[in-house]
């Protein structure tokens, strides 16, 4: 690992109201795995969108050199010619094809003018076996899980002969299981003489698999770390990344719960038509005034299902059981009875289901409660800039201006929004699905201060969790979910991860 096979130099990408990278410089030996970490925002996509070609040469300033050679890289296509391949956290995989098509896409083996069906399975099924993926080529890619799916866009950057890989994000939807199995992967790669650039908000995966980590904030290279010097760990990084020590990621809370219960259901159950089976099954669970109620379990497990259940059941689950709030039996027929009831949401998936991209941060605040920002029933835009400013500051919501799309915000600021979205409605009960997923440690410090102060006002959390550091961090008692059923429930004093993996699995 003494050459060098990648170096960017002096990169500068400039946005409408932003300047993204700013004389960053960066370099990679040839075999090593290199992680580049900072918070959101920092340009760490950026950066690879640039290397990867998907921001051409001409709309930034600065060199790609590769194997000391200059490039001008003037769309994806040509980043690929020179071995480059970049796997995005939103996986690039057509749902409906098989694997062996997907890992051939574009690309595919011909006998003439025709595609080689044949060969073409050959080759993907050796690209398998390269990832240690077992799975039938013909396989619809959208009967695998996710873990799976991340595989086989590995196999289909492998299909290309790459030699510089590039993961955004790889690991940030995957359980525990499918981590560490992609992170061996990875390593595999490396000693297959793949260069692997990852980028990551996971420090403890940083620390495992790296040989050198560059840190970027605000648009800027800060250092760069040899982990075979013993320069990489947990403070280091969060000190270069945030320009601060952070000395407890969870930061302690002042107020205790109360006792009166202000959300409940019994026996609570859901039957999913479209999968023929239930999905939750007689669930008791109860949050109290003021509480932090993490719901744990392993994905597939039931979490998602249960709030979207209780949150106005907008996938139509037949459903069974009651629902009380604030003592109350409700019977909710859409997401605006529980809203109106004093509920609220956030989805874990913020950019399918929680936002809309390309309207603007103060639209997207208001959206769940267009009559707060409303004058005799007609949209009052002074009253929707006046709000989405107010949440824009109790938040720290980091953009130029309120009419900023929030296609154009860093994954933190995205969440930010999503929560205040949700704040506007003043809920009592708020449900926070995966509220930190892809996220940088900065980031989520401010998301749990957040947290904190809306519990001690006397607002009440359920937070859905895969992080079982965050849930041990941040909550009260522990829920533990498996397959539908509640496995047990912990007060925070007795919960641990082994015991709550115990439950989770049971």
């Amino acid at each position: 690992m003494s050459d060098t096979i990648l170096e960017m130099r002096s990169i500068t990408k400039t946005f409408p109201g932003v300047k993204a990278l700013n004389d960053v410089s960066f370099k990679v030996a040839r075999g090593e795995i290199h992680c580049l970490v900072g918070e959101n925002g920092a340009g760490k996509s950026t950066l690879m969108k640039v290397l990867s070609g998907v921001h051409p040469h001409g709309s930034f300033t600065g060199e790609i050199l590769i194997d000391g050679t200059a490039r001008d890289f003037r769309g994806i296509a040509d980043s690929e010619k020179a071995g480059i391949a970049i796997i995005y956290q939103e996986l690039a995989l057509v749902p409906d094809m098989t694997v062996y098509e997907n890992i051939l896409l574009g690309h595919e083996i011909r006998k003439g003018p025709a595609v080689d069906w044949n060969a073409t399975i050959r080759k993907a099924g050796e690209m398998l076996r390269r990832v240690r993926l077992d799975v039938n080529p013909a396989t619809k890619v959208r009967e695998l899980g996710v873990g799976k799916q991340q595989l086989v866009e590995i196999a289909k950057a492998l299909s290309r002969d790459v030699r510089i890989l590039i993961l955004d994000e790889p690991t940030a939807a995957l359980n525990e299981d499918d981590c560490d199995n992609l992170l061996r992967i990875i390593g595999e790669l490396k000693a297959q003489g793949v260069t692997c650039v990852m980028i990551s908000h996971k420090l403890k995966e940083v620390i495992r698999i790296a040989d050198t980590v560059t840190v970027l904030r605000d648009g800027k290279t800060v250092t760069t770390l040899d982990a075979g010097k013993g320069e990489v760990s947990e403070p280091v990084l969060i000190k270069h990344m945030v320009g601060r020590e952070i000395d407890n990621i969870y930061p302690r809370r002042r107020a205790k719960p109360g006792t009166e219960v202000v959300f409940e259901v019994r026996h609570w159950e859901a039957y999913d038509h479209g999968l023929g089976r239930k999905v939750l099954k007689d669930m008791n669970f109860e949050v109290r005034k003021g509480e932090i109620v993490g719901l744990a379990g392993l994905m597939g497990s039931g979490r998602t299902e249960f709030a979207r259940s209780v949150f106005g059941n907008p996938d139509g689950y037949e459903l069974s059981g009651e629902l009380y709030v604030g003592g109350r039996k409700k019977d909710f027929q859409s997401p605006r009875d529980a809203i109106d009831a004093g509920l609220a949401y956030a989805s874990e998936d913020r950019k399918g289901n929680g936002l809309i991209l390309l309207q603007d941060v103060k639209q997207n605040i208001s959206l769940a409660n267009l009559a707060g920002v409303s004058t005799r029933g007609a949209l009052d835009a002074n009253v929707e800039v006046k709000v989405a400013n107010e949440y824009r500051e109790a938040l720290n919501i980091k953009t130029p201006s309120v009419e900023q799309r929030v296609v154009n915000l860093s994954g933190g600021n995205q969440q930010k929004v999503s929560i205040a979205k949700w704040l506007f409605v003043k809920p009592n009960v708020l449900i926070l699905d995966e509220p930190t997923r892809g996220i940088d440690v900065g980031a989520k410090f401010e998301i749990y201060t957040i947290m904190n102060k809306l519990v001690e006002e006397g607002m009440s959390i359920i937070m859905i969790s895969s992080e079982l550091p965050e849930v041990l961090g941040m909550s009260d008692r522990v829920y533990v979910v498996s397959s539908g059923r509640l496995t047990g429930v912990l007060p925070i004093s007795e919960a641990t991860q082994e015991n709550i993996i115990q439950l989770a699995t049971s």
